[in-house]
């Protein structure tokens, strides 16, 4: 059930059948020269709409804004802090469970540290103090790291790159504007770099060139599958 096509007195109807609501999160954020700037609120709502299809849940609008560190100066890159999406998972959460649903689950299309830990901290304070609410907070990239890497050519794949890129190619491929060269971030770690441009101008992290629409649909027939079994573990231990 999609949250934004519905009426009040649909959503009070399928109430009646499931308490259970799935809140997509993603960035304004450079995928590189070839990708669009919502690839990854992109990714995740599409392919939530396709959990929602084999699962009787609520899906919510998606959080187009998240904490975009290392890419916070590319070009078309906006981002806020993990104070504000601390708040906003809080808000959304507090009514969300106001309006009688139960079962939360916040899922990320965006992998970063940052961006994740506030989704974290906020869902460990709701559920101290909210009453028979049950939270989950995942990505499904941190979930899937092995199985993804098996469909990928190339090592160390992230950022733009080729999963990324077929994920696109199988979701919204008119969105693809060709193949951006394949780089890696040259970041100082353990060190906090102020000119991040310096080290990473072109915004990806692996090799686009190998992506194809075959490996993207396998990646999105994994992450559907891999969410719609989260959603059941969390009615079996209700």
């Amino acid at each position: 059930m999609i949250l934004e096509h519905i009426t009040m007195t649909d959503f009070a109807k399928h109430l009646k059948k499931t308490k259970t609501i799935i809140f997509p999160f993603g960035t304004v954020e450079e995928h590189g020269s070839h990708l669009p700037l919502n690839t990854d609120t992109l990714i995740i709502y599409e392919i939530l709409k396709r959990v929602v299809k084999k699962r009787k849940v609520f899906l919510a609008p998606p959080l187009y804004y998240g904490v975009c560190t290392s890419t916070s100066q590319h070009p078309g890159t906006i981002s806020i802090s993990p104070a504000t999406l601390r708040r906003i998972t809080y808000d959304l959460t507090k009514d969300a469970y106001e309006k009688g649903l139960r079962n939360i689950f916040l899922i990320t299309g965006h992998g970063g540290g940052l961006h994740s830990s506030a989704m974290k901290e906020a869902s460990e304070t709701l559920v101290n103090e909210l009453k028979g609410i049950r939270i989950a907070v995942l990505c499904p990239y941190d979930m899937l790291h092995y199985e993804l890497s098996e469909i990928a050519d190339t090592p160390n794949d992230s950022h733009a790159g080729e999963i990324e890129t077929s994920l696109i190619l199988s979701l919204a491929p008119e969105l693809v504007k060709g193949r951006a060269k394949e780089e890696y971030p040259r970041l100082p770690k353990p060190f906090t770099v102020k000119n991040k441009i310096k080290y990473w101008p072109g915004g990806v992290w692996g090799n686009p060139g190998k992506a194809s629409k075959e490996k993207g649909d396998q990646a999105v027939k994994l992450i559907v599958n891999k969410i719609i079994d989260i959603l059941d573990m969390g009615e079996a231990i209700r």
